[in-house]
């Protein structure tokens, strides 16, 4: 078997375990880590990868790591990137002679998350970015708007109305350009949550050969 996303998004083991870890964090209040956001993470991943260059071979792994990233999460929150690479492995290992391609992903879904991020190739850098960069309040599922501004993280994702990111690849700058609602929250609730990842994403983009850039509300903070 090929490893290419039109073949892992018809595996019904990963579109179970995307439905399990929806369900899952739903039910403990947490910003939207299903199908949204794993669409979303993996159409990123394939903005990066082409716009900088990679092989066709990178830019396929890119999408499947941005797909499958957060597939462990149905077991645990804590250790959901170890899970996720495991889960990955035991399924395809046997499927696919892209033997490569398989410890690409994995590596790349092992090594995503903020606490234990590390950068091992070029699919693990496009996907942090990916998947840091994902702050909006469509990520939001609690709908009572004083439960949504008692916690800070559907606060803070709710509070922002646009989000866009722009890779230049003549200037090599990676910028990430949001529009925050300060009638909602403030910048610097953005930052109590969100600085790590903004650092995960710059180290990234230093890995791929590129600055990072944030912008809020045109203004740049980093």
């Amino acid at each position: 078997m090929d490893l290419n996303l039109t073949n892992i998004k018809q595996n019904s083991q990963i579109d179970e375990f995307i439905n399990q870890t929806d369900k899952k964090l739903n039910n403990l209040n947490f910003t939207d880590h299903g199908r949204r956001h794993a669409n979303i993470v993996c159409d990123r991943a394939v903005k990066i990868a082409k716009t900088i260059g990679l092989s066709q071979s990178e830019i396929e792994y890119s999408a499947i790591a941005g797909y499958c990233h957060d597939i462990g999460n149905f077991i645990d929150r804590k250790l959901h990137h170890y899970w996720g690479s495991l889960l990955f492995h035991q399924i395809f290992t046997n499927k696919t002679s892209d033997i490569e391609g398989l410890s690409t992903i994995v590596q790349a879904i092992a090594n995503h998350d903020k606490e234990e991020a590390r950068l091992t190739n070029n699919t693990s850098a496009v996907l942090i970015i990916a998947d840091k960069s994902d702050v909006h309040k469509d990520r939001v599922k609690e709908r009572d708007k004083y439960k949504i501004m008692k916690e800070i993280h559907n606060r803070v994702n709710y509070s922002i109305l646009s989000n866009d990111l722009d890779i230049n690849k003549d200037t090599k700058i990676i910028t990430l350009l949001l529009k925050l609602n300060t009638k909602t929250t403030t910048i610097m609730d953005y930052f109590e949550i969100f600085l790590d990842r903004m650092k995960y994403c710059r180290s990234s983009a230093n890995y791929l050969g590129y600055k990072f850039k944030l912008i809020i509300n045109d203004f740049s903070l980093i």
